[in-house]
């Protein structure tokens, strides 16, 4: 038979198994993702990608001078004249402004940034940096030693066309407003010669510039979509953590409020049962005619029903009263060393009129030797006896209850009461263990009860640092077991030592 625990203090369980449909949830989620979806024009993100831009541009900021100083010393040793190196200075400072410029914007706040004027500024330093790289396409060299010089610079020129469309991939049209113009000075240059490499390299350079545009497009998509992610990431935990305060306060507010009730109910005790007792005392003197016989036995009669009505309702308020202590906390414990197999043979005692009154047997199955318990007698009583009655209740006539004590396998203590009665279908389990709660087949087959000796086992068992335990199976019947850890169980001190042993002591 499963076992199955619960610690709910609720009547109705949800069934974590069917699908959760929250549809205001959903369409939350679906409008934050519109929000946030990738737009043109999209301040925010043209902010963050003129950042992205800067901070690559800064970064990278010494690869593009590399590439030209070592053009020029090149330049210088095969024999080109001292423009090589005027080329390079101008060049240099080009992406000097450039990458001031990118300095600039990385350290301004994103939101102080003017994206129309920061991108124009950009395109300006970018396009002055291509005046350089066509420059450098107009070049030519009769005397230099470099055969080949023009296969030469349209191979530089692709090195730094690729690295550009990389580095510069997050501002939209750098890469043509850098390249535009030397590609078309290397293309003119390369037409006046008509020589086959020349115009070859020119064809190169001209399909290899909507290429790397491409590519750098490609990029920028990329970043925008990151970053439209992240975006809607940072969105959406914003609205799950507004929602967790949310739910921590309304959690609060009931958890608050559980505990008003208990600390309330708790403190009703004195006012609740002096009422009662005056009408279970007056009741039970009209009921027995202590002060004189009563003429018409109705009234007898009605004094005898207003006697029991008092008293169940005694014995429900108490139990309330038990219950709400206990999750208040103000349950005191009165520790003392207890033997539970006495207990538990008391209580099977208590009950027995009332088995036999319903022709139940009553089993005891107890170990022989257990040391003591250190708990409160009342409640380890109280568990017995809830248990026990549970058991008598809900067995039909003839039935038995077996009732067990001995040794956990972890060396703690425990009582199980075990019926033949209807049993509990596995999905009422977490019903029958909460505050009020009672399977549906024990309604129909047994006298009602409140529904709190369970929830009240639990919570006593808990106290001691105990564990409750449900088996059961529909129509074979039900294990109730309460086990007291190792830490209650007291040792056995050991005996006196003998008169020889005192003596050699001594």
């Amino acid at each position: 038979m499963p076992l199955l625990r619960s610690n709910t203090a609720d009547k109705f369980i949800v069934d974590r198994r069917k699908p959760h449909r929250n549809s205001d949830v959903a369409r939350a989620v679906r409008r934050t993702r519109d929000r946030l979806s990738q737009q043109a024009g999209n301040l925010d993100f043209d902010r963050e990608l003129l950042k992205l831009h800067a901070r690559t541009m800064v970064v990278s900021a010494t690869a593009i001078p590399i590439l030209v100083l070592a053009i020029a010393a090149t330049g210088l040793l095969a024999g080109l004249d001292k423009k090589i190196g005027i080329w390079a200075l101008f060049t240099l400072l080009c992406y000097a402004i450039v990458a001031f410029m990118a300095r600039r914007i990385e350290r301004t706040e994103a939101s102080q940034i003017d994206p129309s004027q920061a991108r124009r500024d950009f395109l300006i330093g970018h396009f002055l940096c291509g005046l350089g790289w066509a420059w450098f396409a107009w070049f030519g060299c009769d005397t230099c030693q470099i055969d080949q010089f023009q296969v030469v610079k349209a191979m530089v020129l692709l090195v730094a066309m690729a690295a550009t469309a990389v580095m510069a991939s997050s501002l939209g049209g750098a890469l043509l407003a850098t390249f535009a113009i030397p590609v078309a000075v290397y293309a003119y240059a390369g037409a006046r010669t008509w020589l086959p490499i020349e115009v070859i390299m020119a064809a190169l350079l001209v399909t290899a510039l909507p290429f790397f545009a491409y590519v750098a497009r490609n990029l920028n998509q990329a970043s925008l979509m990151l970053m439209s992610f992240r975006s809607e990431k940072d969105a959406l935990i914003a609205e799950v953590e507004t929602a967790k305060s949310m739910s921590d306060e309304a959690r609060r507010r009931a958890e608050d409020a559980n505990l008003a009730k208990s600390r309330f109910l708790a403190s009703m005790s004195h006012e609740l049962r002096t009422p009662l007792n005056a009408i279970l005392g007056f009741s039970e003197v009209m009921a027995n005619e202590v002060l004189g016989p009563m003429n018409n036995p109705t009234y007898r009669d009605y004094a005898h029903d207003v006697h029991e009505s008092g008293q169940h309702l005694l014995d429900l308020i108490n139990e309330i009263l038990d219950l709400s202590r206990i999750e208040a906390g103000r349950y005191q414990l009165n520790e003392e060393p207890v033997m539970l197999l006495t207990i538990a043979e008391d209580c099977c005692h208590m009950m027995e009129l009332k088995a036999r009154n319903k022709d139940i047997r009553v089993i005891q199955d107890f170990e022989t030797t257990l040391p003591r318990l250190f708990a409160d007698e009342r409640a380890v009583r109280q568990i017995a006896l809830n248990l026990l009655s549970n058991a008598i209740k809900f067995t039909p006539s003839g039935g038995e209850v077996r009732v067990r004590v001995g040794w956990t396998a972890g060396g703690g203590q425990y009582i199980s009461v075990k019926d033949n009665g209807p049993g509990i279908p596995q999905e009422e389990i977490p019903v029958v263990l909460s505050a009020f709660g009672q399977g549906s087949i024990a309604i129909k087959s047994a006298e009602q009860g409140t529904g709190l000796g369970l929830p009240i086992v639990q919570g006593l068992l808990a106290m001691h640092g105990g564990e409750f335990e449900l088996h059961s199976k529909l129509r074979e019947g039900t294990e109730a077991i309460a086990i007291f850890p190792l830490s209650r169980v007291m040792e056995e001190l050991p005996a006196l030592p003998t008169k020889t042993v005192a003596a050699r002591r001594r």
